[in-house]
């Protein structure tokens, strides 16, 4: 038995970070924020790791906030409820700025909270019967944890009011017409798909990775000009590491780059 919320696993070079609070449709705990940020950075951190899976145990994603907790808080200062809230925001933050990809599997669906993290991985594979609610207003709340700036990257304006204001369900398929959900797969396989997904990008250049990771996650809020800029810095930076020789030699040379023996011979360089 294990009290930890967050379950971890390898398989191959993808790390697998579970939530784990199945009877309650893993309803983010108290110990999810420090738990998942602490994952995050050690899988950042470990050469054997080339892409992280963030799934949820069971057959639901994520429910959101424990309304309990919720409750609690209104008794609280205004200065200490914003204090518990950056603990939501600073894991939002940890998902978007590791610097090795991060895929959500989600199965059943993702409420509140649990959207927003979904939203905040760079991919999104879901099983096609999932669906995905801001449901903060049913409950006289508010969106937090970047939902409403998640969602506006790929719906209007007017849909994004629509499901802010009505807290419907937004069916999976609905969301990958829109853009925002990678691979629709079929119940209780969206696990199986992310991994693969990540196994495929897994074995890649790590740090040109990162680099178009932050080229992605920015290209939708910068200008022409600033996007060009961080291009250029970025294939300045790209140009001279040891990755771009392997890749440009292997392209030459007519075999398959490896960025992996790369990648173990400076770590076990003197």
């Amino acid at each position: 038995m294990t009290d930890k919320t967050v379950l971890i696993s390898q398989q191959g070079a993808v790390r697998i970070l579970t939530n784990s609070n199945p009877g309650a449709r893993n309803a983010i705990t108290p110990t999810l924020y420090a738990e998942l940020s602490a994952a995050l950075a050690d899988a950042q951190n470990d050469p054997e790791v080339g892409a992280i899976v963030f799934t949820g145990a069971g057959d639901f994603f994520c429910s959101g906030g424990d309304l309990n907790l919720l409750a609690k808080r209104r008794e609280l200062p205004a200065s200490e409820r914003r204090e518990k809230l950056e603990g939501l925001h600073d894991l939002i933050r940890a998902i978007r700025d590791c610097g090795k990809p991060v895929i959500a599997a989600v199965e059943g669906g993702a409420a509140g909270a649990g959207l927003s993290m979904a939203l905040a991985c760079d991919m999104l594979v879901s099983a096609s019967d999932a669906f995905y609610t801001v449901a903060y207003v049913k409950v006289g709340l508010t969106p937090d944890g970047g939902a409403t700036a998640f969602l506006s990257e790929f719906v209007s304006r007017q849909v994004l009011t629509e499901m802010c204001l009505t807290g419907d369900r937004m069916p999976a398929e609905r969301l990958h017409a829109l853009g925002a959900v990678n691979r629709l797969t079929d119940k209780g396989t969206a696990l199986a798909e992310a991994i693969a997904l990540a196994a495929k990008v897994a074995d890649g250049p790590q740090r040109a990775s990162a680099r178009i990771k932050t080229l992605c996650r920015q290209a939708h809020r910068a200008t022409l000009e600033e996007q060009l800029d961080a291009e250029a810095v970025y294939m300045v930076e790209s140009q001279a590491d040891a990755e771009a020789a392997e890749g440009i030699g292997a392209f030459l040379g007519k075999r398959k780059a490896d960025f992996v023996a790369l990648r173990h011979n400076k770590q076990d360089a003197p």
